[in-house]
């Protein structure tokens, strides 16, 4: 068991004690005076590091605020659940689709039909460029296949002209499915992102985190 420090007794022990304090205080000024001399040059730095923090945390409320308010005016504007996704039928699953693209200030229109080349929306954005969405309506549970991003990837840019392409579903994916569209540039909706999108007001350039055209990867194009 450790010893505690014995107090300095006597006057002797006392003065010896006092002097090694003031020989560690003395050896001490030089650094902080150092110290000292280091803050008072250093303060203009200091303060501006302090006043960007303020603006940044400033500036980070600022831009959550007005992220709140948009989403609010998108809900006030269209709010679909999901229970009442289920119950549509694959037309009207398309025309929800295009009313939400609507919604987040896109220009869209269904165009879903027989031989629509995996394209069941098309809508354009002053900024994002044309966007094209397959739409598959599933019953709760059941998983798009790799095969629907194929179709995707290979119709959305040649047949469609499309800068972004994205396969929605209000059931879910495979695995292999949301890997492979990560991958080439195929994106996917599934039922927690659609319940984002639908329910909650987010906008689906948000969800996606979708870019301008020249920051991000390109579909193939139409053959001129």
């Amino acid at each position: 068991m450790a010893r505690r420090p014995r107090r300095p007794r006597g006057t002797g022990e006392v003065l010896a004690a006092a002097a090694v304090a003031v020989a560690a205080l003395v050896a001490l000024a030089p650094a902080v005076a150092a110290a000292g001399r280091a803050l008072v040059r250093g303060w203009p730095v200091l303060a501006a590091l302090a006043g960007a923090a303020v603006i940044g945390t400033a500036v980070w409320r600022a831009a959550v605020r007005a992220a709140r308010r948009a989403a609010a005016e998108r809900l006030a504007t269209l709010r679909l659940s999901l229970t009442g996704i289920d119950a549509l039928g694959d037309q009207e699953f398309e025309f929800a689709l295009r009313d939400l693209l609507v919604r987040d200030g896109w220009s869209a229109q269904k165009v879903g039909q027989q031989g629509d080349q995996a394209a069941d929306v098309i809508g354009r954005h002053p900024v994002l460029g044309r966007i094209v969405l397959q739409a598959k309506h599933t019953r709760v549970g059941a998983k798009v296949g790799s095969h629907v991003m194929y179709q995707v990837k290979g119709t959305a840019g040649p047949a469609h002209g499309a800068d972004i392409a994205v396969v929605v579903t209000n059931g879910g994916f495979t695995r292999d499915a949301k890997a492979w569209g990560d991958r080439h540039a195929v994106h996917w909706v599934d039922r927690d992102r659609l319940r984002l999108w639908a329910e909650h007001g987010h906008a689906l350039h948000e969800l996606l985190r979708l870019q301008a055209p020249r920051t991000r990867r390109r579909l193939g194009r139409p053959a001129a």
